[in-house]
């Protein structure tokens, strides 16, 4: 009887025993993603030379875009050119940014950001210093065209510090870049000052090419998007580059395995109007288009003010129809008047103010946040474009461009920063390069509302 009754407990201690003795599970691997990394990594030296090689994209691109205007007074008068011919010069440069922005986003999107940022610089390079020897009006304004083209792909080197750089430091990098566009706007109109002068504008232009001959040379020394890479697949690559990284800022890596969803549709125009991103995509071209008419319009209106000597109660108008006499009785078909070096100051002085908010700016971002920091200095904007209608001195009308530079600087920061953040990797490219298409419209239109 006892043994009968032990033999059911014996048999459910085996049992248990079974079960406890049972062979471990093996534990889930560890693994991060490219954002964990960038993170992890933190901020250091490879950062500090991003930062100086990237932004000086800007310096390129400023020379470049900021030619025009220093340059429209002389070829007005070395072809005798009619108010919409100047103005043309400017707007088929920023039809073909335009065109060429849409298409370099979508083969950044699929084939990656250096390789079209380096593309576009010898592209723009080899275009500018053809434009030096343009025999007449047409093949100047074709050549000005492709160099157009050429320079929408350098806003690819914002997307890649954009990739790099950890979150918190995004808000105070990006509106720094601005010093370098800064510096390539006043380069050019210190050397327009003394070279348009002595050895002619075709000299300018072959001297503005220089910058971005400079920075095809120091692109090998910047890697291609770690995030681009593990969203194609090529893990190896990211990884490589985040360890080269680490090495560079002497900090180390995240323990595990790197790994990311591997992206087939990419850099697809749809996705943009995908009912998750339609509204904000929507907006944001919107805002682009008004900040860049903003921006171009300021820039262009104020070279035409100085240009014509149009500052309010600068001239009576017995003098103003003395001068048109004048001009109708030489049968001139255009006002010909080429920048005194008075104009040049008043030129570098307004533009100088184009880094005047950036403190602002930066707390702006970083404490109010990207939007309502973008709707105040739209808002001041607007506001001292109504100002400039007011009747002042030339002192007053410098005070007014001066404002009006550094509040749509402060406009083009906080949008760069918000559109790079609020599209995912596999489309940011395009988000980047669409929105920039749209704001050429606005820039397009520019030259002629200021003419």
């Amino acid at each position: 009887m006892s043994a009968k009754q032990t033999e059911p407990v014996t048999v459910i201690s085996l049992r248990e025993l079974n079960l406890g003795t049972s062979e471990p599970q093996p534990r889930e691997s560890k693994t991060f993603t490219v954002e964990e990394a960038v993170e992890t990594i933190g901020f250091g030296r490879f950062h500090i030379a991003l930062f100086l090689i990237m932004g000086s994209t800007g310096v390129a691109e400023a020379m470049e875009i900021m030619l025009i205007a220093v340059v429209s007074p002389v070829i007005r008068c070395e072809w005798q050119l009619e108010n919409w011919q100047v103005a043309l010069v400017t707007t088929m440069v920023f039809f073909g940014y335009m065109v060429f922005s849409i298409l370099f986003g979508l083969l950044a999107d699929r084939y990656g950001r250096w390789k079209i940022l380096f593309i576009s610089f010898l592209w723009g390079a080899y275009f500018s210093l053809l434009t030096s020897f343009s025999p007449s009006y047409i093949w100047f304004v074709f050549l000005r065209t492709m160099v157009g083209c050429g320079v929408s792909g350098h806003s690819q080197g914002l997307i890649i510090k954009t990739e790099f750089l950890p979150t918190k430091y995004r808000g105070y990098m990006l509106p720094l870049s601005q010093v370098f566009w800064l510096a390539g706007s006043l380069l050019i109109i210190g050397l327009a000052s003394v070279v348009v002068p002595t050895i002619g504008w075709r000299w300018l232009i072959r001297i503005a090419s220089i910058p971005g001959i400079i920075l095809i040379m120091a692109f090998k020394f910047i890697p291609e998007s770690a995030r681009f890479n593990v969203s194609t697949g090529n893990t190896p690559a990211a990884l490589a580059t985040l360890e080269r990284i680490a090495k560079m800022n002497r900090s180390v890596m995240p323990e595990g395995k790197l790994v990311e969803p591997i992206l087939e549709k990419r850099g697809r125009f749809a996705d943009l109007l995908d009912a998750k991103y339609l509204r904000t995509t929507l907006q944001i071209w919107v805002i682009w288009l008004g900040i860049s008419f903003a921006y171009y319009g300021v820039i262009l209106a104020s070279a035409e003010l100085l240009e014509r000597d149009l500052v309010c109660g600068s001239q009576s108008e017995s003098e103003v129809a003395v001068t048109v006499g004048v001009l109708e009785e030489s049968q001139s078909p255009c006002y010909c008047h080429m920048f005194a070096p008075s104009d040049y100051r008043t030129m570098i002085i307004s533009t100088i103010g184009e880094i005047a908010l950036n403190p602002l700016n930066i707390l702006g971002i970083n404490f109010l946040g990207r939007r309502l920091s973008l709707s105040i200095t739209m808002g001041c904007t607007a506001l001292f474009f109504l100002l400039l209608n007011i009747c002042t001195s030339s002192a007053g009308l410098i005070g007014f461009l001066f404002m009006l530079r550094a509040l749509v600087a402060a406009n083009f920061n906080t949008i760069y920063i918000y559109t790079a953040e609020v599209y995912p990797t596999m489309m940011r490219a395009l988000g980047m390069g669409t929105s920039g298409s749209l704001c050429r419209i606005g820039a397009m239109v520019a030259p002629f509302i200021s003419q």
